[in-house]
C-alpha cells in the first residue's frame, strides 16, 4: 500500500508541476483596442438605460445612396465600419464621415441622419448596450 501511495503522490506532484508550468507559459492573444471612451462622438457623457441589461449585436448593411432617416438612440452604442463610407448629419453638431476601419461611440438621444455616401455598400458592426424594454433606435 505504501508503494501505491508513493506512486500516487509522485504522479500528483508531477501533474501539479506540469499544470503550473503550463500556466507560466500561457500567453493571451494580442488585443487591439479600437476605441475606449467616456463620451459619444459629439461629446456627450455615456449614460446607460435603467433596467435589466441587454446587449444587441448587429450588422447594418446600407446600399449606395441609402439613408437611415432621422432617428436617435436610447441605448449607448459602439459602431465599427466594416466596409464603405457613411456620412452622418448631427444637425447643429455638424456632419461626420466614417470609412472602413473607423470606430465610434454614436450620439445618444440626439437626432441624426446617416447616408451611404460611398461607391458601394456600407456595412457597420453595431453593439448596443441597452436594457430590456428600452428601444435601441427611435425614428423621428
Amino acid at each position: 500500500m505504501a508503494i501505491q501511495t508513493s506512486k500516487f503522490k509522485l504522479a500528483f506532484a508531477a501533474m501539479v508541476m506540469w499544470s503550473g508550468a503550463g500556466h507560466a507559459e500561457t500567453s493571451y492573444p494580442p488585443v487591439e483596442v479600437l476605441l475606449q471612451s467616456e463620451t459619444t462622438i459629439i461629446g456627450q457623457p455615456i449614460v446607460y438605460p435603467r433596467g435589466q441589461a441587454q446587449i444587441t449585436v448587429a450588422i447594418v448593411t446600407m446600399e449606395q445612396g441609402q439613408v437611415t432617416g432621422w432617428h436617435r438612440h436610447e441605448a449607448p452604442l459602439a459602431a465599427h465600419m466594416l466596409e464603405g463610407e457613411l456620412t452622418v448629419d448631427y444637425g447643429a453638431d455638424g456632419k461626420r464621415v466614417y470609412r472602413a476601419g473607423d470606430t465610434l461611440i454614436e450620439a445618444l438621444g440626439s437626432r441624426h441622419n446617416g447616408e451611404n455616401t460611398g461607391a458601394g455598400i456600407a456595412r457597420i458592426l453595431v453593439v448596443f448596450a441597452g436594457a430590456v424594454g428600452t428601444p435601441n433606435t427611435v425614428s423621428e
